[in-house]
């Protein structure tokens, strides 16, 4: 459990919800059912064994998180997944009620453990055989079409092999779920990257266009774009972080969310942790992930 803020929610809740639900318990000290919800919801992290994660936000301190998610009355429990409010409830329910609803969202002991072993056996057999690992994607997905992980894997893979054609085609059923699915929402930026780059003008043109004016931000994006068709990704978020230190909210936060979009796609699968260890982070990720907050919160 932690204590969520202006300040690390991005991180604590936006960015672990795409890989591990995330239940918000919003409260306030002042408030009876609240104190006693609370130690019901922390039995069940505990109980749950790693299979959500517990993040309270107190109302009276953070007004504006309080304000993000609408709260009215408290406490006020909403589970995040993928990014994405999907669930919640208010009030302070009995544990068998509360137990009901995470079953509903969160996987079982079996499933969370075969999900983790198979993301990261086939990661490495991408890494190593990337047709065996196309093979078995297309295998999975000619079993049940509707597997959008496994759909996300595969269009990934063939973008990182340049088979753009086959990779578009392959996406059109996650085009409808861009705005609830991380994954597919970063899919859609790189896709429409390699779209622009093939008509943006060369990289010579645009870094001296950005060389006269550095506040030209359409060139700085295009130049962001080329490099993400390239999949030289820090290269794309340097570009993409030049615009956000000058206007964080330019072309309706355009740079901002093809920002999040490349943490995304570069973000490594999560590994389960060996017993009493924290889980694995990659410095990459988490580096431009702290440079993007100093940014955004200055």
């Amino acid at each position: 459990m932690i204590d969520a803020t202006l300040a690390n929610f991005e991180t604590e809740v936006v960015e672990t919800s795409k890989t591990l639900p995330v239940l918000v318990d919003l409260w306030a000290p002042w408030c009876g059912p609240c104190r006693s919800l609370g130690p019901v919801l922390e039995k069940l992290e505990t109980a749950y064994a790693g299979r959500f994660k517990l993040v309270k936000v107190n109302t009276e301190e953070e007004q504006d998180l309080a304000a993000a998610f609408g709260v009215r009355s408290i406490p006020m429990v909403v589970l995040m997944k993928n990014g994405q409010p999907v669930d919640g409830f208010v009030g302070a329910l009995p544990e068998a009620q509360i137990r009901q609803f995470l079953d509903k969202h969160v996987p079982s002991a079996a499933e969370q453990e075969s999900a983790g072993d198979d993301t990261e056996a086939l990661d490495a057999l991408a890494a190593e055989d990337p047709d065996s690992a196309l093979e078995k994607l297309q295998q999975a997905l000619a079993t049940n079409p509707a597997n959008d992980v496994a759909r996300a894997d595969y269009v990934k893979l063939l973008l990182q092999q340049d088979r753009i054609d086959d990779a578009r085609r392959a996406f059109e059923p996650l085009a409808g779920k861009v705005a609830i699915d991380a994954r597919a929402n970063a899919l859609k930026h790189w896709l429409d990257a390699i779209e622009a780059a093939a008509q943006a003008p060369d990289e010579t043109a645009l870094q001296a266009r950005i060389a006269a004016d550095k506040r030209d931000f359409a060139a700085r994006f295009q130049l962001a774009q080329r490099h993400m068709a390239a999949q030289r990704w820090t290269a794309a978020m340097d570009e993409l972080l030049e615009i956000l230190m000058r206007d964080r909210t330019w072309n309706e936060e355009t740079a901002r969310k093809a920002y999040i979009a490349i943490l995304e796609l570069i973000a490594p699968p999560a590994a389960k942790p060996a017993e009493g260890q924290a889980p694995a982070t990659d410095p990459t990720v988490e580096s431009y992930r702290r440079r993007l907050s100093m940014v955004v919160l200055s």
